[in-house]
């Protein structure tokens, strides 16, 4: 069997960010069988704008970004919660990856594999977020990870001095995770 493209998003633009060092553990703790690639351009995406949302007219960026998500057999998206919902940078992506309205490029998010995570300081993780995440993925009609749910509250305790995920528990909720998601892109394989 092939190695599985994973595209990894962290929806957090922090430079410690706790969600982007979880994609990096990701990438650690990988049971095999993924590439796990971790996007690092979110920042550079202009806001979403219908006039200029065609193949020709497309920020390169944009475009850049939808040909990585349709190459990728998955995505792994990890979100922090601001304001009990997912960040404007993440949605804004996501914004860009949802359409076509050209009907000739096809639309990077339908039916892809796509796993959620996301860390938060707060005792409740980012578990709005994950669900308002969710319902973004409804009318993507992307094939979500139901479980496991890979909230990681109190993050700021599970991570050592240097940013290395340390803890048991999340480690093999990741490895959980990173599995399911396989699962999912075995199956679309197949079809």
């Amino acid at each position: 069997m092939a190695t599985a493209k994973i595209l990894a998003i962290s929806g957090s633009l922090r430079s410690d960010s706790h969600n982007t060092r979880l994609l990096h553990a990701a990438r650690k703790f990988n049971p095999g069988g993924q590439d796990i690639e971790i996007y690092d351009g979110l920042r550079d995406i202009p806001a979403y704008d219908q006039d200029l949302d065609t193949p020709e007219k497309r920020p390169a960026i944009v475009n850049d970004l939808r040909r990585r998500v349709q190459a990728a057999d998955g995505l792994l998206i990890a979100t922090p919660e601001f304001n009990y919902s997912i960040p404007g940078v993440l949605k804004n992506a996501l914004d860009w990856l949802s359409t076509d309205w050209t009907k000739t490029e096809g639309l990077p998010l339908h039916r892809k594999p796509t796993a959620i995570l996301g860390a938060a300081p707060t005792n409740f993780g980012s578990v709005r977020a994950q669900l308002a995440l969710r319902q973004v993925f409804v009318w993507t009609d992307s094939d979500v990870v139901v479980k496991p749910e890979v909230i990681v509250f109190r993050s700021h305790e599970r991570f050592d001095g240097e940013g290395n995920l340390t803890d048991e528990i999340t480690i093999g909720l990741l490895q959980d995770l990173l599995k399911a998601l396989q699962t999912k892109i075995d199956a679309a394989a197949a079809r």
